[in-house]
């Protein structure tokens, strides 16, 4: 479930309930959580196992599809035309198709044309004004 939380996102979580919630209520407050986290995982539990019971042998039908869907969320623009037009086979995809930060260090870029210089505005003259822009 926070299988994505590190020990240093803990312990700032440890930090904060310490400065809101105090050093006396902050025990109670992590078993609370920790007793609420478990007992939720276990109706999760409870309800997956009693639908494997009463569908036998169909729950894996039902779990095929939501194993596909889970392999498309996935797949990027690439990986699905390589996967569907050219059987994974991507060798063939030169430089102007790689992902970015995997393309071979190019010469120095070319050079830019220099931006127009503006002049600063006289003391008191009012500021230009575009009524298509506005």
């Amino acid at each position: 479930m926070f299988a994505n939380v590190g020990w240093g996102e803990m312990l700032l979580l440890v930090v904060v309930g310490l400065v809101i919630l105090g050093p006396e209520r902050l025990p109670g407050a992590i078993r609370w959580t920790s007793s609420t986290l478990r007992q939720a995982r276990d109706y999760i539990s409870g309800a997956t196992s009693q639908l494997r019971d009463d569908l036998g042998p169909e729950f894996e039908d039902f779990r095929q599809p939501l194993s596909e869907l889970q392999k498309l969320r996935g797949m990027t623009p690439r990986a699905a035309l390589t996967k569907h037009l050219l059987d994974g086979d991507d060798s063939w995809i030169g430089e102007a198709f790689q992902q970015p930060g995997t393309e071979k260090p190019h010469s120095a870029p070319p050079p830019q044309p220099a931006p127009p210089k503006v002049e600063p505005l006289a003391p008191g003259t009012p500021a230009p004004f575009d009524a298509d822009a506005t």
